[in-house]
């Protein structure tokens, strides 16, 4: 059974219920927590009553810096979206780990960013060194990877599009909120992950809602790709790909032809002038919630609830 796991300004806890019972270790990083599971087991087992969850300021249980890599077009229903047929290459790019923020930190969109959209994303949190050439099959996932996290991979369309930069969109601070909880799993709990549900809402309307039975590259082929070119250390965040339901979707065929057609700063300028209409991009007072967990609560990485604000907002509220 997966053990749930949150950090705090003060350090670690295992959540039992609405309550937490502090980790007694020297663990700072995310990787030496992992290297100090006995610590974990003992809170686990601890008679402290514990402090209640709601009392605690959360912060992401993933600690930077380290790398944060991930996989682009990873589920068939996002495929579908994006207006892929056929087969999908497996594809990773990276995100700068000062991108990592808090479950509750507001999401900040940068005042040149008018189109900001989201993508839940299972986050694998590495147990283990990765080394190049590494062949990682089903039944080793357990010794490479430690645990869970729910991502959301936040994407700065209008700079990802028109500059077909991904580093650049997906970077700005506060652009992955990590957590609440590091599911910590146990060997067994791996043959659930398939039976995984994302599911994102904002302000309380459902958008995305897939398992990991729409994944198109699984976690560990994932890997393998990834260690051809790619180590990981442990501490280490793999964002394994969002499903269907993100604001930005493909343009109908006719239109994607024409546009192809034309010079790109026309084209594009004509794309993002029908993306006015569209109403499921994030705007400044929007609040998005995500979950992932299986049906039966084996693994569930808890609620994440990220408001949304801008630059200048956050700037005038910081100040105060």
């Amino acid at each position: 059974m997966s053990t749930n796991v949150l950090r705090t300004a003060d350090g670690w806890w295992v959540v039992r219920g609405d309550r937490a019972v502090p980790v007694e270790t020297e663990a700072a990083t995310t990787a030496e927590l992992i290297a100090d599971r006995d610590a974990v087991r003992e809170a686990t087992g601890s008679d402290d009553p514990g402090t209640p969850v709601a009392d605690l300021a959360v912060l992401s249980p993933v600690t930077t810096p380290c790398r944060v890599v991930a996989q682009m077009v990873n589920y068939r229903s996002h495929a579908r979206d994006s207006g892929f047929t056929g087969d999908i290459p497996p594809a990773f790019f990276r995100k700068a780990s000062g991108s990592v923020s808090g479950s509750g930190d507001a999401v900040v969109r940068p005042a040149h960013v008018k189109f900001l959209d989201y993508e839940i994303e299972l986050g694998l949190v590495m147990g283990a060194p990765l080394p190049l050439g590494t062949v990682v099959e089903e039944r080793d996932l357990p010794s490479y990877v430690a645990g869970l996290v729910i991502t959301n991979d936040i994407s700065a369309r209008d700079v990802q599009l028109t500059k077909t930069q991904f580093y650049e969109s997906k970077s700005y601070p506060t652009f992955t909120p990590t957590g609440p909880h590091l599911a910590l799993l146990e060997p067994e709990d791996f043959a659930h992950l398939l039976d995984l549900r994302l599911r994102l809402s904002v302000n309380g309307e459902p958008r995305q809602d897939r398992t990991l039975a729409d994944m198109i590259v699984r976690p560990a082929q994932a890997l393998t790709l990834l260690a051809r070119f790619q180590t990981l250390d442990p501490g280490d965040l793999l964002l394994t790909g969002t499903p269907g339901g993100t604001a930005l979707k493909a343009p109908p065929k006719p239109v994607e032809k024409i546009g192809a057609l034309l010079p790109p700063a026309v084209k594009w300028k004509a794309f993002f002038k029908s993306q006015t209409k569209n109403p499921h991009y994030l705007h400044a007072g929007d609040v998005i919630t995500a979950t992932i967990a299986t049906p039966d609560g084996r693994i569930d990485l808890g609620e994440q609830r990220t408001p949304v604000t801008d630059a200048n907002q956050h700037t005038e509220v910081s100040r105060t």
